[in-house]
């Protein structure tokens, strides 16, 4: 049984950061932040399910080198709440489900497979790479105690979360749906669609206003 530590020597031990930034460029971070968001406000009535993105997760006490940083993560079965990490022997031994990695040009094929063999041998249920620089999605899923890759993942529903991902053609092109077929959104975007509804809200008062004056005008009845 392990023993949470609460102490500085335990802080220094598992650092909250590993010195990298979050994301290389301004693409990669923007679809960070969308997919990592739109998660987020999937699973906001869940309270045991805990969505992060660029958290350092420790997967073996007492071996701080054994760490990864997905670009984000879903853990089923796991409280919400702010951690400066994501210590596995903490958290009831629970591995994240999902893993999600957005390609960047820095990326280089040893370092994604070093992470894709980690991740399988972690027990890591799904797992999705983007490459929004051409446009690519390729997604993994666990069969036979393995990660094996799906061929065909256009209109790919994900059995853990229930979003579909629809890929285009060209950069930048994937879609992504909420199951109950609504697309995931930038902060930007939904503001901009609140704004316009309360103005659609507003325009349909003062219309009604109108009415109510005329109708006044003309001696009417008003029901």
């Amino acid at each position: 049984m392990s023993t949470t530590l609460k102490t500085r020597d335990d802080r220094d031990l598992y650092p909250d950061s590993d010195g990298e930034p979050m994301s290389d460029n301004t693409v990669q971070f923007r679809w960070i932040v969308l997919i990592k968001e739109g998660l987020e406000y999937l699973f906001r009535d869940r309270p045991d399910v805990f969505v992060a993105g660029d958290l350092l997760w420790y997967y073996e006490e007492g071996i701080p080198r054994s760490r990864i940083a997905p670009d984000t993560m879903v853990v089923f079965g796991r409280p919400k709440g702010d951690r400066g990490s994501y210590r596995q022997w903490e958290e009831g031994g629970v591995a994240p489900q999902v893993v999600v990695e957005i390609l960047s040009p820095s990326n280089r094929v040893f370092e994604m497979t070093r992470k894709f063999r980690t991740y399988d041998d972690l027990g890591v249920e799904e797992y999705y790479v983007y490459d929004p620089g051409e446009g690519v999605l390729q997604v993994w899923l666990r069969r036979d105690g393995r990660l094996q890759e799906v061929v065909e993942t256009d209109g790919w529903v994900s059995p853990r979360l229930g979003v579909r991902f629809v890929p285009g053609e060209g950069p930048e092109s994937l879609k992504l749906y909420h199951p109950d077929g609504s697309p995931f959104r930038t902060a930007l975007e939904m503001q901009e669609a609140t704004a316009q509804a309360e103005r659609r809200a507003l325009a349909a008062e003062r219309r009604a206003e109108l009415l109510e004056q005329r109708l006044r005008e003309m001696g009417g009845e008003l029901d």
